[in-house]
C-alpha cells in the first residue's frame, strides 16, 4: 500500500477525478455512446457476445465456433475462457462491461505508472505533482479496448520487476505477475514486454552484475503464467493442425524508404492499437529536454532518459523495417515470422513514451523558474488534449453502439425470414459482418485472422471476379484475408454505408452457386443491387429503423 502524504493524496484524488469525469459518458449514455468501430464494435464485441452463446465457453482445443463459417472456426480464435474480459461480456450487458473494462484498465494503468515513477524513476516528495500528472496523461491514452493491460499494464509489471531485481521482492509483486495475466495478452503486448525483461537480465550479467536468480524466475513464472492461461494459443502455435488463413499472412512488402518514411511516421505519429498522443506536447518536451542533456554534458545523470529517448525511436524503426522486404528470404526460410507479428515491439512505446515525457519535465524544470512553469503548461497541455481524445469526441460522427448493432431492425428482419437462424446462412455487403453475428444470424463471412485456409480458398470463388475487378481488395484479401467479407469492387474497403446514403451496387458480379453451395441463403445489402437478377438474388424486403444507422435490403438466392 502507498504511503500517502498530503499532498500526495491531493494529487491522487485528482487524478481519479479526472478518471471518473473521462469514463462517465460511458456509463452515463451507455449503447448511446460512440465508442471506436475499428477492431472493437466490428469484431471483439461481437465475438464475446458469440462466445456467451456459444454452448463453447470452455469448449476443448479443437473445439469450434458453430455461428460462424459453416461451424468452422475454431474456438481458439476467440481465445482463453480464463479472461476477464470474457466473463465481463458474458455476465453483464455489452456497454456495462465495456465501461467496467475502461475503468479497470485506467485505473490500473494510473497506478502503474504511478508506482514506477514514484519508485524507481522519480523517486521523492518534489516530483509527487510531475509523477500524478505524468502517470494520469498515461491513462488517459486511447489505448485499443480489448488489449485491456496488454500495453498499459506494462508499468505496473515493470514496477514490480525491478523490486524484485533490487532484492526487494514482496507479495504484492508476485501478485501483480499472477494477476495481469488474466487481464491482458500475450502476443499483444507482453511477449514482447517480457523477452525486453529478458534482454534486461542479460545486460545486467553481461555488465558483470550477477546471475540475479530471482529477477530471472520472475520473469520465467510470469511467462508461465501467461501459458497457462493463454493454453489455446499455445497449443495453436505448437500443435500443426490443418493450414489456416495465416499461412497465406504476407508481411515483407516495402522497398527501403517506404520503411523509412513508416519510420518516422510511426514515431511522430504513433499508431491505432497503441495511440500515445504524443506529437504536439510530449515530442517538443523530449527534445527540449534531450538538449538540455547535450548542451550541459549531463550524460551521466540522465543515462535513462538517453536510453529511453534512444529506445522510443529503435522501436518505430524496428515496427517499420519489420515491413520491409529484405525480409523476404528469411521469412521463406521460417514460416512463423509471417504468422507471427514480431513489429510488435513498438507496443512498448506507450510506457517509453510516457515514462520518458516524466524524466524530460524534471528534466526542463530543474533549469529555472520559467523553465519550471514550462514544465507544467507541457503536462497540462497534454493532459487537455489527451480529453479531446475521449470516444464521445472523437467518435461522435459514428454511430453509437446502438445504431451500430442495430437490434431492433435484425430482430424484424429475423421475424421476416421465420426460420430457426441455424438453419440458414447469410453474409453481408456493404456492413460488417459482426452486426448480424451480434444479432444471433449464423454468418459464412466473418473478420477473425485465423481460420482453415480452404474456406478462405472457397470463399474467394464467390467474390472472385469482383477481385479481378480491384487491386487493392485483391491484394487485401489474398494476402491477408482477415477480413473474409463479400467484397465489391465498387465498394472496395468500404464496409459502413449508412442508411442515408445514395449509392446503388452496379454490376456486381458474385458467383452465388458457390454461396448457395457453402449454404448461404441469404444477403444483407447497405444499398440496393441493380442487377440483382443476373446474380440470381431476389429482393425481399427493404428494412429500416430510426435506432439504425443502416438500412438493410434483403437478398435471397433463388
Amino acid at each position: 500500500m502507498m504511503v500517502k502524504t498530503t499532498q500526495e493524496q491531493k494529487y491522487l484524488l485528482f487524478a481519479l477525478l479526472v478518471l471518473a469525469v473521462y469514463l462517465s459518458p460511458l456509463f452515463i449514455l451507455q449503447e448511446n455512446a460512440h465508442i471506436r468501430v475499428h477492431d472493437n464494435l466490428d469484431s471483439n464485441l461481437a465475438w464475446y457476445k458469440v462466445l456467451s452463446r456459444s454452448g463453447q465457453m470452455f469448449g476443448g482445443v479443437t473445439g469450434v465456433i458453430p455461428q460462424i463459417i459453416n461451424g468452422l472456426l475454431s474456438r481458439n480464435a476467440f481465445g482463453t475462457e480464463y479472461s476477464v474480459i470474457v466473463w465481463l461480456y458474458s455476465l453483464l450487458p455489452t456497454m456495462i462491461a465495456y465501461g467496467i473494462s475502461q475503468a479497470l484498465t485506467r485505473i490500473a494503468a494510473f497506478i502503474g505508472m504511478y508506482l514506477l515513477l514514484k519508485k524507481h524513476l522519480l523517486p521523492g516528495e518534489k516530483w509527487i505533482p510531475l509523477n500524478s500528472f505524468a502517470a494520469l496523461a498515461f491513462a488517459l491514452t486511447p489505448f485499443w479496448p480489448s488489449g485491456m493491460l496488454s500495453t498499459l499494464g506494462m508499468p505496473l509489471a515493470l514496477w514490480a520487476f525491478l523490486n524484485i531485481r533490487k532484492g526487494e521482492a514482496t507479495l504484492k509483486d508476485y501478485a501483480v505477475l499472477t494477476f495481469l495475466p488474466f487481464y491482458a495478452s500475450i502476443v499483444l503486448g507482453f511477449f514482447f514486454f517480457l523477452s525486453a525483461m529478458a534482454v534486461f537480465w542479460l545486460t545486467d550479467v553481461i555488465r558483470g552484475k550477477g546471475w540475479n536468480g530471482k529477477f530471472i524466475f520472475s520473469i520465467g513464472y510470469m511467462t508461465f503464467v501467461f501459458m497457462l492461461v493463454e493454453y489455446r494459443l499455445v497449443y495453436s502455435f505448437l500443435v500443426k493442425g490443418v493450414p489456416n488463413s495465416r499461412d497465406e499472412y504476407f508481411h515483407a512488402h516495402l522497398p527501403f524508404w517506404r520503411a523509412v518514411r513508416l519510420t518516422f511516421k510511426n514515431y511522430l505519429l504513433g499508431h491505432t492499437h497503441v495511440m500515445t498522443v504524443h506529437t504536439l506536447f510530449i515530442l517538443p518536451a523530449l527534445f527540449i529536454a534531450f538538449y538540455f542533456v547535450y548542451s550541459k554534458r549531463l550524460w551521466k545523470q540522465e543515462k535513462i532518459f538517453v536510453f529511453l529517448f534512444g529506445l522510443n525511436f529503435v522501436l518505430s524503426l524496428w515496427y517499420a523495417f519489420w515491413f520491409f522486404r529484405g525480409w523476404v528470404p528469411v521469412t521463406e526460410k521460417f514460416h512463423f515470422l509471417n504468422t507471427f507479428n514480431f513489429a510488435r515491439y513498438h507496443f512498448l512505446r506507450p510506457m517509453v513514451i510516457y515514462a520518458s515525457f516524466a524524466l524530460a519535465l524534471k528534466i526542463i524544470s530543474l533549469q529555472g523558474f520559467s523553465w519550471s512553469k514550462t514544465a507544467k503548461w507541457f503536462a497540462v497541455l497534454q493532459l487537455m488534449f489527451l480529453a479531446l481524445f475521449n470516444d464521445e469526441i472523437i467518435y461522435r460522427q459514428k454511430p453509437t453502439v446502438k445504431e451500430f448493432y442495430a437490434e431492433e431492425l435484425f430482430q424484424d428482419i429475423k421475424q421476416y425470414i421465420a426460420m430457426p437462424q441455424e438453419k440458414y446462412w447469410v453474409a453481408s455487403i456493404g456492413i460488417h459482418p459482426a452486426i448480424a453475428q451480434y444479432n444471433g444470424f449464423y454468418t459464412l463471412d466473418t473478420y477473425n485472422n485465423f481460420y482453415p485456409l480452404s474456406y478462405k480458398h472457397q470463399f474467394r470463388k464467390i467474390i472472385e471476379k469482383e477481385l479481378e475487378k480491384n487491386k487493392t481488395i485483391r491484394q487485401y484479401f489474398d494476402q491477408w484475408g482477415g477480413r473474409c467479407y463479400l467484397f465489391t469492387a465498387q465498394l472496395g474497403k468500404r464496409y459502413m454505408i449508412k442508411k442515408d446514403s445514395k449509392r446503388h451496387l452496379k454490376n456486381l458480379e458474385l458467383n452465388t452457386d458457390v454461396f448457395k453451395e457453402m449454404g448461404g441463403r441469404y444477403i444483407f445489402s447497405a444499398i440496393p443491387i441493380d442487377n440483382a437478377r443476373n446474380n440470381r438474388l431476389k429482393l425481399e424486403k427493404v428494412f429500416e429503423s430510426k435506432t439504425s444507422a443502416w438500412k438493410i435490403y434483403l437478398y435471397k438466392t433463388f
